[in-house]
């Protein structure tokens, strides 16, 4: 299980899902007495300022962030002071690696002996781990612990207080282009608020979203955002791959508007509205209209030609999907397959046409154990900004902060194993 940093007392936080056509904040309660959360407030705003993670145009950016910030600070009744931003953007990259140590001292003929593993044993092989070289643009966001190996036993979840003679640390590095997340948090900076963290966003949909079981027995946890698709691997407990796609559900959307020669907001109603993952659930006799322009004539065209459409491009992003999966090299199968969260798994009949493409279980991931505001935020559209909210309790990997006039790469502090333990 994941275990908290935090004392019983209850504390509220909000999260900032930043993505490329909507920007999300929640704010929530968490009281790890009662193991509660609850849906404080939620604001959104469409996001004009940033593509794929990139930063396009700043102050446009600021003010979407602000607009979205404001709309959940009202709603909740309550000024926050601290929050947590959500990252993604196919410069994310992640990567196993391991590390070990000798425990304890020796018996003067260089021979470690038996000794009692410590927290800050812990600390320093996962220092270890995480001592790879790194160009010059880039830092270590998360360090996930997978597994620890004491001298041949291995699959331990949590060594402290064993003994042995080494300690190997099995881990999954998350790295992040170094000014993708300064400049991201210099915008936040704006609202008045400090920034305790900035989280992948893939990590961020799959806390609010997977059960333990799932992530013990193997699950994939895909989030379809609008540019880009964040996907996190699970199995025993810990993340075992991580990867980003560069294409999203607004590839389906450009397909729909070059197809029927329509503008893009028009293309993204008629793809909500009439379109289906799965062609054949769609009916070839149900016709609408197009939108006509330049005096033309009005069209019709039938659901299912639409839906054969968005049908191509969905399994082109299944594909790449399970491209990232085999590449986690589990030889074990994922017992509970994959959940499909982020705006992308509002388009209907994907897990139909998702189980149909993979060979496994989908479903589609919704925020679960949470209390309070859902009836306007339970859909998969608000699974990061709610797992963000939430990202305090379990600690903050990379912290942000400010020097001088901005925001530098030596401000970016690498906490050690806050978020140890993905079991």
């Amino acid at each position: 299980m994941i275990r908290s940093n935090q004392k019983n007392e209850s504390y509220i936080h909000s999260g900032l899902d930043i993505g490329s056509n909507k920007i999300c904040c929640a704010i929530t309660r968490i009281n790890p007495a009662k193991n509660s959360i609850q849906l404080l407030g939620i604001g959104t705003s469409p996001a004009t300022g940033i593509k794929k993670g990139s930063i396009t145009h700043r102050d446009k950016l600021i003010d979407e962030m602000e607009n979205a910030f404001h709309q959940a600070q009202t709603m909740a009744d309550i000024n926050v002071e601290n929050i947590s931003l959500g990252i993604s953007g196919d410069h994310i990259k992640g990567i196993n690696t391991q590390g070990a140590i000798a425990i304890g001292g020796s018996n003067g003929s260089n021979i470690p002996i038996q000794h009692e593993i410590t927290h800050n044993d812990v600390s320093n092989v996962l220092d270890l781990a995480k001592a790879i070289s790194l160009p010059m643009d880039r830092d270590i966001l998360h360090v996930l612990p997978q597994e620890y190996v004491i001298d041949s036993m291995d699959s331990i979840q949590d060594p402290v207080g064993l003994t042995g003679r080494r300690l190997e640390a099995r881990v999954h590095l998350i790295t992040v282009a170094t000014s993708a997340a300064t400049n991201l948090a210099s915008c936040a900076e704006e609202l008045g608020v400090r920034v305790d963290g900035i989280i992948y966003q893939g990590l961020a949909s799959s806390l609010s979203t997977l059960e333990d079981d799932e992530k013990k027995l193997g699950v994939v946890c895909v989030d379809i955002g609008a540019t880009t698709t964040d996907i996190v691997v699970y199995l025993d407990g810990g993340v075992r791959h991580t990867a980003t796609i560069g294409i999203g559900a607004a590839s389906i959307t450009n397909d729909i508007a070059v197809m029927l020669q329509i503008g893009i907001d028009e293309a993204e109603k008629i793809k909500i509205t009439y379109g289906s993952a799965k062609a054949s659930m769609s009916s070839p006799d149900l016709e609408f209209e197009v939108p006509a322009k330049n005096g033309e004539l009005k069209r019709k065209i039938s659901e299912h030609e639409l839906s054969r459409y968005v049908e191509a491009r969905t399994t082109e992003i299944l594909q790449l999907v399970m491209r990232e999966v085999a590449r986690a090299d589990i030889n074990d199968k994922l017992t509970y397959g994959m959940v499909i969260t982020g705006g992308g798994a509002e388009l209907k009949n994907l897990s139909g046409l998702a189980q149909e493409a993979i060979g496994m279980p989908v479903r589609i991931g919704k925020p679960s154990k949470i209390s309070g505001e859902l009836d306007i935020a339970s859909g998969p559209s608000f699974a990061s900004a709610i797992g963000l909210s939430q990202w305090k309790r379990f600690g903050s990997d990379l912290n942000i902060k400010e020097s001088g006039k901005g925001f530098v790469k030596d401000t970016i502090k690498n906490v050690k194993n806050l978020f140890n333990e993905f079991f």
